[in-house]
């Protein structure tokens, strides 16, 4: 049994030191133009999903009248296409440069089929998510400015190219500016 003990504190304490090495050795590749090993990539995908989705669960959300509000929509759309489309592009809108050369890439989210759970995005948007380029934007917005940006990312992925545009226009008209215009 001794022996055995030896042989894992031993074991154990290589590990350790063998990860410190690799820690300071500055082997491991951190440039975004680098693709991370499969197990890597599986890792961290695994890591953000169940953290994100964990935290998620504590969300809740404001009513459904605020969320299909139409001034909560305008609000979050201007919001959207000021500050996401160039990463996450929109329906005819294809996203920046900045998205490229991301890694990993921000999803497409007018892309995705069937809806997001609203918990999920308003985590992600308020909080971000380290290593990803998603930043906090909880520290510039309100919590409602936050929750109509993702009542319009609720209603993105039914949106046409033309509707989007017409969104455009609609905000242009009444004095808004389209920021990160493609």
């Amino acid at each position: 049994m001794k022996i055995f003990l030896s042989t894992v504190v031993a074991v154990l304490l290589i590990m350790v030191l063998g990860g410190i090495f690799f820690i300071y050795s500055g082997s491991y590749d951190v440039a975004a133009t680098s693709r991370d090993p499969g197990i890597v990539r599986w890792a961290v995908r695994i890591t953000r999903i169940n953290s994100i989705n964990r935290r998620a669960e504590k969300v809740v959300p404001p009513a459904e009248s605020f969320l299909k509000d139409p001034e909560t929509i305008r609000t979050g759309f201007e919001h959207y296409d000021a500050m996401c489309v160039v990463c996450h592009g929109a329906p005819g809108v294809e996203a920046g440069e900045a998205r490229a050369g991301l890694n990993p890439r921000p999803p497409l989210l007018a892309e995705i089929k069937g809806n997001l759970p609203l918990g999920v995005v308003f985590r992600a948007v308020k909080h971000g998510i380290k290593m990803t380029g998603m930043p906090a934007w909880g520290p510039t917005h309100s919590d409602d400015e936050i929750w109509a940006l993702v009542a319009f990312v609720d209603k993105l992925t039914r949106l046409s190219p033309e509707d989007y545009q017409g969104l455009r226009q609609q905000w242009r008209d009444h004095g808004g500016e389209v920021h990160h215009e493609q």
